[in-house]
């Protein structure tokens, strides 16, 4: 490879040149910038090896080294520790600086810290960009300092910035001349190299329309329609632009906007609060005695409860690597209310099978269910999955999609009564907050 005056970028949770803040801010150097992918062993190593999310990330990454290809440049992958690999990499191409997308997982700012350390340590410089979020970190507070704590006051304060701070998105593209001029190519890795197999999982379309987007308030609860973009994947791995999205958004609907500011606001709270990553937010509900039945959970996490709508939200989670969220709500209540078994198991089911999984979303969710969140469903709400089915899918269209045996004696009996475990629910609750 010819490289002159040089810099990295290291791609990350932004697999994407288009309106990519990092990538920009790069470009914009007065250098060659050499983008570069590691496929994180810290990470994969927890992984099934049949992991279709991992297979999303090698074909996503395929598109974007030929396209880099293109433009006469190539896109460096490794298998590794981005900890070892990033600052031998930078000081082997002599970079003199490094950027990157910042991330605000437990995890990957640990991870970061310890890269920023080693390669200050080689006087190269490391420099994060905010690309994930609309508003990070600190840029949405309450007037005393402090991160909001309740969703409604958040989002309120998120749309007074927005609506006063202009958002811009990055025109990466027409910078791509910066890019260091490739003399050969890097052979792309396989899944095979990095320990894994294809996956067939069918992946949601990157594009949402319009209608999509107008018609969302409406039929965004209602399982079996179409009514929900199914872009999170997209959004997880940052292969479409957040602020592309939110500005769709802000032109059509304040009820699809609000999901959106749910991610910042999710994401705002794991950066403050890392220990909600493994504990309840609100500690006093880690004093509740979760029943250990290893039965029960299994029969949740197969879809074979005997409540039609619980069962037909684990089997398409199950089958698909998706789930409706109206029926997240419910399965994440029948399991924690209903079973009383603890939402980290669950958090990490899903952990485990959702192709759009992310952390921070996916624990405030598990969190709200549960009612152990910071802005939480109070514990005495819990959801009827019978009157839910009958308000949400009340011709079943969605159940049948899923339990083919439904009207059938091969579907098994409840596996708790409704009114019991209600009962019992409110009580366990109200024992274990009152020590």
């Amino acid at each position: 490879m010819t490289i002159g005056n040089k810099v990295l970028f290291w791609h990350r949770r932004d697999l994407r040149t288009e309106d990519n803040a990092g990538l920009f801010k790069a470009l914009s150097e007065n250098s060659s910038v050499v983008p570069v992918f590691i496929f994180d062993q810290t990470i994969l190593n927890r992984l099934e090896k049949n992991d279709p999310r991992v297979s999303f990330i090698h074909k996503e990454l395929e598109v974007l080294k030929e396209f880099y290809k293109s433009r006469g440049s190539d896109l460096l992958i490794y298998h590794g520790k981005p900890t070892e690999l990033i600052p031998k990499i930078a000081e082997d191409l002599s970079c003199k600086k490094v950027f990157t997308n910042r991330d605000y997982e437990p995890y990957a700012i640990k991870r970061d810290r310890s890269v920023f350390e080693k390669l200050k340590n080689k006087n190269i410089d490391f420099i994060g960009t905010k690309d994930h979020v609309v508003f990070e970190k600190n840029e949405v507070l309450k007037d005393n300092g402090t991160p909001y704590l309740v969703f409604t006051p958040y989002s309120k304060k998120w749309k007074t910035i927005f609506a006063q701070k202009y958002i811009p998105q990055f025109d990466s593209n027409k910078l791509l001349d910066k890019l260091y001029s490739a003399s050969s190519y890097q052979k792309m890795l396989s899944l095979k190299d990095i320990g894994f197999e294809e996956s067939h999982t069918f992946f949601p379309a990157k594009k949402i329309s319009r209608q999509t987007i107008e018609q969302y308030q409406e039929r965004r609860n209602f399982p079996s329609q179409n009514g929900t973009s199914r872009i999170g994947l997209h959004l997880r791995f940052g292969t479409i632009s957040i602020r592309s999205v939110v500005n769709k958004a802000v032109k059509s609907s304040t009820t699809y906007l609000n999901e959106l500011i749910w991610r910042d606001f999710y994401q705002m709270l794991i950066y403050h609060f890392p220990h909600s990553a493994k504990n309840s937010f609100r500690k006093e509900y880690d004093l509740i005695e979760w029943n250990k039945d290893m039965d029960l959970f299994q029969k949740w996490c197969d879809g074979k409860t005997g409540y039609p709508i619980v069962d037909a939200g684990m089997r398409e989670l199950n089958q698909t690597g998706y789930m409706h969220n109206r029926v997240r709500m419910i399965v994440a209540s029948f399991l924690t209310k209903h079973l009383l078994i603890d939402w980290r198991l669950g958090e990490a089911y899903f952990a485990s099978k959702l192709l759009d999984y992310e952390l921070a979303s996916n624990i405030g969710g598990w969190q709200w269910a549960s009612g152990s969140g910071c802005d939480a469903a109070p514990y005495f709400r819990i959801f009827n999955p019978i009157t839910q089915q009958q308000k949400f899918d009340k011709e079943m269209k969605y159940i049948k999609k899923w339990i083919p045996e439904i009207n059938s004696s091969n579907y098994p009996d409840p596996i708790v009564n409704h009114k019991m475990a209600r009962e019992r629910a409110l009580e366990r609750y109200k024992t274990g907050l009152k020590k």
